[in-house]
């Protein structure tokens, strides 16, 4: 039997990222996110249902999701689901699912305030990477540039 596990998911951050480090100094960033979802109701009136989910990320991504989102950002998630278990403080079996995530984009552009203000001397940070090509590799890139009809240096290559 074949098993597949993908989830998608564009929402907005429910919190601030929050950064640890395994004991193998592997950063672990954890996020929430709110997946809302809209329809018309059978009586015509808009409803709206709001999902939130738990988000896991590993490594360098986990670093630059801590850098350049925070509460509110719109973002793009793409993973698997897992099932977390452990046992509580009352002896109780527990078990949460959760996204691991293996790819994100960052949706929309930075609303006033929301960069992490860096010190006043340092220098301004990078544009955030992206953690996936916003378009796939077989689309076409940017236009060529404008020609204006005169040829430019000959190049042997």
């Amino acid at each position: 039997m074949a098993a597949y596990n993908k989830v998608i998911l564009v929402g907005n951050l429910t919190r601030d990222p929050q950064m640890s480090y395994l004991p193998s100094q592997t950063p672990v960033t954890e996020i929430g996110l709110a997946v809302n979802r809209r329809w018309r109701g059978k009586d015509g009136q808009q409803r709206e249902d709001v999902c939130f989910i738990d988000c896991r990320c590993y490594g360098p991504q986990a670093e630059n999701l801590n850098k350049y989102v925070r509460k509110g950002s719109p973002i793009l998630i793409e993973g698997r689901l897992e099932l977390d278990t452990w046992e509580g403080k009352d002896g109780q079996k527990r078990s949460k699912h959760r996204i691991f995530v293996e790819r994100f984009q960052f949706l929309g552009g930075a609303p006033a305030g929301a960069a992490r203000a860096p010190a006043a001397s340092a220098p301004p940070a990078p544009a955030p990477p992206a953690a996936f090509p916003a378009q796939p590799d077989d689309a076409p890139g940017e236009p060529p540039p404008y020609d204006d009809g005169q040829e430019g240096p000959d190049i042997p290559f």
